[in-house]
């Protein structure tokens, strides 16, 4: 079956060349088949590889020399083993369920845009696919950089929007900032260990680095993990990343791009492990990110930001799992949500789609009466994200918590405040556009209807594993086992809670748990399942509102004083200075050859007085060299 492996990446590769080159001759139908069927062979292949793997181990696949110089080798390799299969199966099953959902969403796109889109969800795949699957960390790097690409492409999708443009920008700027930290940390790699294949690195790591290299390695590569997974401080992008079409939004938030920084330390956890520093760095920015995405969820109207915050507050939750050294825990959570994630924002382009593209929360409501299945479905992912209790968000949720409070009980109240969080954002989304009454125009009211069954399809199926997702990791107590740790064992640390004290631990958070959501939901439909709703906010929460004015911050700290150094190089380094010289060289030359050309006046007069004179000059230098000689070396 390994022999079948370059076929993952490949389909999705032959899918966008098709689709990309004969867009303006295919029609919907045909390119819908291509995109949706290229994802799904990828699907059905990475499932036989995932007990394939199971049953005989990892393997690595070499194809050939990428880069072979002296002092190093760098092949074209595939490493396929626990933890990519698991990443494969989650990019290509989400991802395929998206494709899906997108053939109905983008329906009314003209037929070139609509192969343009799918050709480029595609490549997107591609990219993700390469990045899991490289056995190396330049392999890796190539997919990286090929998902920001396709970010960019996707993000500014509706290029004739300049605000999407700026925003697809503002995507594509901030991930090359953290890339080259990525890019760096390779470096430093090869100059230390002459390699960057997983397998050697983490083998010559404690023996060929000292501490200060590793710490500078792992810091370096979190740089990059910053970056793609949308951490503190370079977070601002992802919200923006809004602008592109509704799939695209759960595409990157739940299958792929932001969980590759996820992946790449889980990769690297023999590096991390040998850290503390750069652990902690990892936990306390992760923390960080999810406290305060969800204090600016908490008062945001449109309803994909606050599904965007929440993406970037859960994937705090993850760091903070990878930097208490739960690596199978936070992988477990990418999972968990790219479940529930990636439901909510297909249900938020079904209201989208019903509502006529209206984003504004505070313009719906009531919508359980004509959008039943999206409705009961967009619930299962609330409580699913909140941590109902047994729903897959209540299980990788409570193993983050429990790791936490083994690492720090100071950090697991700051994870459980950012936790309720959570549920008080998310139960304020869903009774604001779902309960209550209907708070839109006449005109939308009449348009209701609930999505066709491409989008309704995906949506349940998604409500389903958000349901039973969890059920692989089930805590021991109630009746469960850790099946996923013991399959990520040979490649990823677990963590084992064991003993009467994480028991207690388990009962506590189970009954925290529900007595923290019944509050959250009694008082949250009290205010939020209404008629009538004022979006108007003051004091500290509309600081909230306006996200910290964070945006505005960098605006004024890094953006303007940047456009502002960028004028003055254009206008005075650039035009006066480098374009001055070598426009004065032209107008030298020029006013040179304008005097030179009066000495070819035509008169022969004028040629046998030069000729007399150069020959006086030549004669008097003939006779006095020496003199000549001893005044040019007074001179210099």
């Amino acid at each position: 079956m390994n022999n079948l492996v370059y076929l993952v990446p490949l389909f999705p590769l032959i899918g966008f060349l098709i689709n990309g080159l004969f867009r303006k001759s295919l029609s919907k139908n045909a390119i819908s088949i291509i995109g949706c069927g290229t994802i799904l062979m990828s699907f059905i292949i990475s499932v036989f590889l995932f007990f394939d793997v199971k049953a005989n181990g990892g393997t690595v696949i070499d194809y050939f020399n990428f880069i072979d110089v002296t002092s190093f080798k760098i092949p074209f390799a595939f490493l396929v083993d626990q933890l990519s299969v698991i990443f494969l199966l989650i990019i290509t099953g989400i991802g395929f369920l998206i494709h899906l959902y997108s053939t109905a969403y983008m329906h009314d796109e003209p037929d070139e845009h609509f192969g343009r889109y799918f050709a480029y969800l595609n490549l997107f795949v591609f990219s993700m696919l390469l990045l899991v699957l490289g056995a190396n960390y330049v392999i890796m790097f190539i997919g990286w950089e090929g998902v920001g690409l396709c970010s960019y492409l996707l993000i500014g999708f509706w290029f004739k929007n300049n605000n999407y443009n700026h925003a697809a920008k503002k995507a594509f700027i901030m991930n090359r900032i953290g890339d080259l930290g990525f890019l760096l940390a390779i470096f430093w790699m090869l100059n230390k260990l002459d390699t960057a294949t997983y397998a050697e690195v983490f083998d010559r790591a404690s023996s060929s680095l000292s501490a200060t290299d590793v710490t500078a390695i792992t810091l370096l590569l979190f740089v990059g993990a910053i970056g793609k997974s949308a951490q503190i401080p370079l977070y601002t992008w992802l919200p923006d990343a809004m602008a592109g079409p509704t799939p695209v939004s759960a595409l990157i938030h739940a299958a792929t791009m932001v969980t590759a920084g996820i992946y790449m330390i889980a990769r690297s956890n023999v590096l991390y492990s040998l850290s503390e520093v750069s652990s902690d760095v990892v936990a306390i920015v992760g923390l960080c990110t999810a406290i305060l995405s969800a204090t600016i969820a908490l008062y945001q109207n449109d309803i994909k930001k606050v599904l965007a915050y929440s993406t970037v507050s859960q994937l705090g939750f993850m760091f903070l799992a990878l930097g208490v050294g739960a690596y199978t825990t936070g992988v477990f959570h990418v999972m968990t949500h790219a479940f529930f994630k990636a439901l909510m924002f297909l249900g938020a382009g079904s209201v989208i789609h019903a509502m006529g593209g209206e984003q504004d929360i505070t313009k719906m409501g009531g919508l359980i009466k004509k959008l039943p299945i999206t409705t009961w479905t967009f619930v299962i992912g609330v409580l699913a994200i909140s941590g109902f209790p047994f729903t897959s968000g209540f299980v990788s949720k409570d193993e983050i918590l429990l790791a936490v409070y083994a690492h720090s009980p100071v950090l697991f109240w700051f994870a459980a405040f950012a936790a309720i969080l959570t549920a008080v954002y998310m139960f304020r989304l869903m009774f604001l556009v779902f309960f209550g009454g209907f708070r839109g125009s006449h005109e939308q009211e009449h348009h209701l209807h609930e999505s066709p069954l491409a989008m309704t399809l995906p949506l349940i199926i998604l409500a389903v594993l958000s349901l039973i997702g969890g059920f692989v990791q089930l805590p021991e107590i109630f009746g469960g086992h850790d099946y996923f740790n013991q399959f990520l064992a040979p490649v990823v640390p677990a963590v084992v809670h064991e003993g009467a004290g994480a028991a207690k631990a388990e009962n506590y958070l189970l009954i925290g748990t529900i007595v923290g959501l019944l509050l959250i939901f009694v008082i949250a439909r009290k205010l939020f399942a209404v008629k009538e709703f004022n979006a108007s906010y003051k004091g500290f929460r509309k600081v909230l509102a306006d996200k910290w004015y964070i945006d505005e911050l960098y605006d004024a700290v890094i953006v303007k004083p940047l456009n502002s150094l960028a004028g003055f190089l254009k206008s005075v380094v650039e035009k006066s200075g480098i374009d001055g010289i070598v426009n004065g060289v032209g107008r030298f030359v020029n006013y040179s050859s304008r005097q030179l050309r009066l000495l070819q006046s035509g008169q022969v007069g004028n040629y046998i007085l030069f000729m007399v004179l150069s020959i006086a000059v030549l004669f008097l230098a003939f006779w006095n060299q020496e003199i000549i000689v001893k005044f040019l070396q007074n001179i210099f």
